[in-house]
């Protein structure tokens, strides 16, 4: 046998003694060839040498009972044994994502350590913890409201109305409605109940409506026991502790007359006693189960499931219709909830099947006049803008002090405008019929900073209860016409040929003395590509104009003065009613007071935004097209520390000032020669608008200098909310009236209202008009005049001398001028417009017009000293052109080019600068442009 191949010399003896001996021997073998030892850090084992081992398996077995093989063989070779650690993370001996992945026992242990520590911090806590003095949380206060200049407005809301009742007073039915809707358990529970907070985060996530999270126990501790109302970790927990020890150590009748004592119920009521007197005007000993099921469905939020509402607080969801739906719901699951708990008799609750109403609102006597009104405008604003959570409940609370911009004396002004009227017209016992129910609402604000100077929202607010200045439903009729304008300068009117949705690129800007429209009554109105509209019914659109006057062609700043439907309802189909709805919420309106359908009248304010919403959009163009919203609280104080403070830097420029100074520019000439005339105010520039609405259900005025812009609107609604069947009544007759327009009361209360507020204040003019640099354009069928002759014919008249003739007029043809027939339309009346043969507007109908003509602007059929009667006499009378009088408004074979005769007027009123004398012509119009 070869000497390679000869077996190693085998150990003596056996076993772990063996093995032991052997690797002695080897480790001492090559620390004498200074040769390093073998193991996990040697390169190649023993440099050649076998390992001393008797057998192979007894080397393997000796590695294993070292832990390992690297690390029995470092053990066999003589290294230090391993060390175990108390925490084995990372963990050892382990490669890859296992030497990063913890042990189950280490997860385990570490979970129990955790739980034992957070227990025993929850006993100290809890022992820690005392039971807080209630008496000390119920210290009411006031809240202080301030004029503008600092004086003190009222001092309200913050005196607690509450009777305390004892636990044998509260009637059962109250107390099984709270735990059939809040807390199943309570009788049961530990003042903590891990199941309902586990079903309150299952029901939030599913959508469904039943109890929360918190115990009674812990609204309790809530309402009575805690100050601080933030929603931080410490606080929640603090809460937890206290409800925990509140359970182990006060009876759960204290614990159930102390949550129904002390909770929030709404309309300042604290507990269940003033909320029973409150909303039903009895004891709480007199309420039925019934009563009980609504109360206790106001523990969740008197704000939404109060009916009568809060749109101060939520405009849109907090309506009185809205509430009274969610009202109606939780009372109706209340009481089944009660039958399924056991509570309630199915045969009591059967008894049970209309919602028990309650009382409408009531105001304290110190809030009468106009302060309740100002009180709650602020403490709206407030809530809705003060960003650190402090709601409703909280003010009630009290402590708060409140500066406002409402201005004393501007406030008094108003509300004796408005007075003046009433006194002087307004006589209900005279004319039942016709002055009942009649309603007046304003707001002024100030273009320059958007704050709110006054308001005008009723005759007391302790009496009427609804704030006029708010939005009322009442339609805004022409005065939303500004923003149709102001949308054609700034967007444009679309091409014909694109389509529907079109860019800057394909619109056309428009200048409202470029461009003419057909201004005729009943007009078939068209999409902007010419094709006719059409409702979903397939009717046609005829717009009418008040009085059912025809302008013929008109320019869009004459359209404008006398308030003429037909041409600015074409301009919005042309302009699109999206962008006309978008450069009116541009100027201050909310989307949720704008009319959602796209039909034509949209552009002649079939829409009903707050009196406080149209002064502040009307403000943007008084502040040349700065956007400001209106507010009516400058900052809030608690305890000496600010705690709001009014932001004006959300200013923003929806409009330039080309735009802006263009409308202002029409509606000055409105107010100086149009409808307008009534609200003028001698030696200041004043810019404003007219509206009446379809049926003369509401009218309107709208305008504003460079320091005040103020709305003013009137309409007839009864008081009683109670009245199903209430809507808006007509106002032929009232004020002893033929019919209401804008141009009378409202325009009158604007006009000495204004006259007096800005009594003493420098006179501010209004910027020039830009160029808008816009081309001529005819609109809605109106057509480009033929081009003027080049030559002229002779002429055959004497030359005129120095002085004056007094030889009469030149006389008439035999034959008189043909009058022009109009053509008939293809349908009377749209469908949406039931009222439309009577040539009003269109206040609430898709088809109505919208304050159409002008008062002392123009006679019937005519012109006012300046034209003769039917539009014009016979070959070229006075106030009319040979071959070109006016028949019935219009020019028979066209008239002059470019709307006028030569040196720029008529004799005896004509047109001098495209205008005539005394408010322009009725049922007529002129082709071209202004100049003639």
């Amino acid at each position: 046998m070869s000497e390679h191949r000869r077996k190693p010399p085998q150990p003596q003896g056996g076993g772990r003694a063996a093995a032991r001996r052997a690797a002695q021997q080897s480790s001492g073998r090559r620390a004498a060839s200074g040769h390093p030892a073998s193991g996990a850090g040697a390169p190649h084992g023993s440099y050649g040498e076998e390992p001393a081992y008797g057998s192979r398996a007894e080397a393997r077995r000796a590695a294993q009972r070292g832990g390992g093989r690297r690390r029995g063989a470092a053990t066999a070779a003589g290294g230090p044994p391993g060390k175990k650690r108390l925490i084995d993370y990372p963990r050892a001996g382990k490669h890859g994502w296992r030497h990063w992945t913890p042990s189950w026992k280490l997860v385990g242990g570490l979970f129990l350590g955790f739980v034992g520590s957070l227990l025993g911090a929850s006993v100290i806590a809890y022992a820690w913890v005392d039971l807080p003095n209630m008496a000390n949380t119920a210290k009411a206060q006031n809240n202080v409201y301030y004029w503008s200049d600092d004086s003190q407005m009222a001092a309200t809301g913050g005196e607690i109305n509450r009777q305390n009742l004892k636990y044998e007073d509260i009637p059962k039915a109250m107390q099984n409605a709270v735990i059939s809707a809040e807390n199943k358990s309570f009788w049961d529970d530990w003042g903590v109940d891990p199941k309902g907070i586990g079903r309150a985060f299952y029901n939030m996530a599913t959508g469904g409506d039943t109890q929360g999270g918190s115990t009674i126990t812990q609204q309790y501790v809530k309402n009575a026991m805690l100050d601080d109302r933030s929603q931080t970790v410490s606080r929640k927990a603090k809460e937890l502790f206290i409800s925990l020890k509140v359970g182990q150590k006060v009876s759960k009748e204290e614990v159930m007359a102390g949550y129904l004592n002390t909770s929030y119920y709404g309309r300042g009521a604290y507990g269940l006693q003033a909320a029973a007197r409150t909303y039903y005007s009895k004891s709480a000993d007199e309420l039925d189960a019934s009563e009980c099921a609504f109360l206790a469905g106001l523990l969740k939020g008197s704000t939404y499931y109060d009916p009568a509402g809060a749109p101060e607080i939520d405009p849109k969801g907090a309506t009185p219709e809205a509430n009274t739906k969610r009202a109606t719901e939780r009372w109706s699951w209340i009481l089944g909830q009660m039958v399924q708990d056991g509570s309630l008799k199915a045969t009591d609750r059967a008894k049970f099947t209309k919602f028990p109403m309650p009382k409408p609102p009531k105001k304290e006597a110190k809030l009468g006049g106009q302060i309740g009104y100002l009180v709650d405008l602020a403490k709206a604003n407030f809530i809705n803008s003060n960003g650190q959570g402090i709601t409703a409940k909280d003010l009630a609370e009290g402590g708060y002090e409140i500066h406002t911009t409402f201005d004393k004396k501007k406030v008094k002004l108003l509300e004796q405008s408005v007075q003046k009227v009433y006194d002087k017209h307004i006589d209900p016992e005279k004319r039942p019929d016709t002055d009942t129910h009649v309603q007046f609402g304003g707001a002024s604000i100030d273009p320059r900073t958007g704050a709110i100077a006054a308001i005008y929202g009723g005759q007391d607010a302790t009496k009427h209860f609804t704030n006029n200045a708010d939005k009322t439903g009442a339609a805004v009729g022409s005065t939303f016409k500004p923003f149709v304008l102001a949308a054609a300068m700034r967007d444009g009117v679309r091409d014909p040929a694109g389509g529907p949705e079109q860019g800057p690129e394909s619109r056309k800007i428009i200048d409202p003395d470029t461009a003419i429209y057909n201004g005729d009554n009943k007009l078939k109105i068209k999409n902007f590509d010419g094709s006719v509209w059409h409702d979903e019914n397939g009717k046609e659109w005829l717009q009418a104009n008040d009085e059912k006057k025809n302008y013929g062609p008109i320019d869009l700043r004459e359209a404008m003065v006398h308030s003429a439907n037909s041409p600015f309802v074409q301009l919005g189909m042309d302009i699109g009613i999206k962008q006309v709805r978008q450069a009116a919420m541009d100027a201050g309106l909310r989307e949720d007071s704008l009319i959602g359908a796209d039909v034509p009248s949209f552009s002649i304010g079939i829409s009903d935004p707050s009196a406080i919403r149209m002064a502040g959009a009307y403000a943007t163009f008084a502040a040349n097209g700065k956007q400001r919203e209106p507010y009516s609280v400058t900052k809030v104080e608690k305890l000496g520390e600010v705690v709001y403070q009014h932001d004006d830097s959300g200013a923003r420029q929806p409009f330039s000032s080309a735009v802006a100074s263009n409308v202002t520019d029409v509606l000055r000439d409105v107010v100086k020669e149009g409808t307008g005339t009534n609200a003028a105010i001698p030696g200041r520039p004043v810019a404003g608008k007219t509206g009446t609405t379809d049926g003369n259900k509401s009218a309107w005025f709208v305008g504003y200098t460079p320091q005040l812009a103020t709305a003013i609107d009137m309409y007839r609604l009864d008081d009683d909310a109670s009245n199903k069947k209430r809507q808006f009544e007509e106002m032929f007759g009232t004020g002893d009236q033929p019919k209401i327009h804008g141009s009378s009361f409202p325009s009158q209360i604007f006009q000495s209202y204004m006259s007096a507020a800005l009594k003493g204040e420098k006179v501010i003019q209004f910027p020039e008009p830009e160029d808008l640099d816009a081309d001529s354009f005819y609109g809605g069928g109106a057509k480009s005049p033929d081009p003027t002759p080049s030559k002229e014919e002779p002429s055959t008249s004497p030359s005129p001398s120095d002085s004056p003739s007094t030889s009469p007029s030149p006389t008439p043809s035999k034959e008189p001028s043909e009058e022009p027939s109009s053509p008939e339309p293809t349908d009377d009346c749209d469908p949406f417009d039931p009222t439309c043969d009577d040539g009003d507007n269109g206040g609430g109908d898709p088809n109505g017009g919208q304050d159409g003509g002008a008062i002392d602007g123009g006679a019937t059929d005519g012109q006012s000293d300046g034209g003769a009667t039917d539009g014009g006499t016979i070959d070229g009378q006075t106030g009319g052109q040979p071959n070109g009088g006016q028949a019935n408004g219009g020019q028979v074979n066209g008239g002059q080019a470019n709307g006028g005769q030569a040196n720029g007027g008529q004799a005896n009123g004509g047109q001098a600068n495209g205008g005539q004398a005394n408010g322009g012509q009725a049922n007529g119009g002129w082709l071209g442009g202004r100049d003639g």
